[in-house]
């Protein structure tokens, strides 16, 4: 299922975003927020979505889209500013855009 593969790759990559965190608070606590609330609700829209009858699911689905987006402009701020290796920001970067890929897939079914 559909629904399931996306959610477990938003965990991923929110499991590989929580280090970030720490060193992107160091410098900017504003934007690790900001960043940090982005990929909750990545996978918190993602998971509403799978209990959702199919019109609440496709909104919840292209929430998580947008918030997947808002993650990776996060973490393109924190790389152009310097906070993270621009390596670590293009590796998540691919890795949001397959979450952005299903989810705007399961918004528009």
């Amino acid at each position: 299922m559909q629904s399931e593969n996306v959610y477990v790759r938003a965990r991923k990559v929110v499991q590989e975003v929580a280090p970030l965190l720490r060193v992107v608070r160091r410098q900017d606590r504003a934007l690790a927020d900001q960043l940090k609330k982005a990929a909750q609700s990545v996978v918190l829209n993602i998971a509403e979505a799978r209990g959702s009858d199919a019109g609440n699911a496709r909104a919840r689905f292209a929430t998580a889209c947008g918030s997947a987006k808002e993650v990776r402009a996060a973490l393109h701020i924190a790389s152009d500013w310097g906070y993270i290796e621009n390596h670590t920001a293009t590796h998540l970067d691919q890795r949001l855009d397959e979450v952005c890929a299903i989810t705007w897939c399961l918004a528009k079914r």
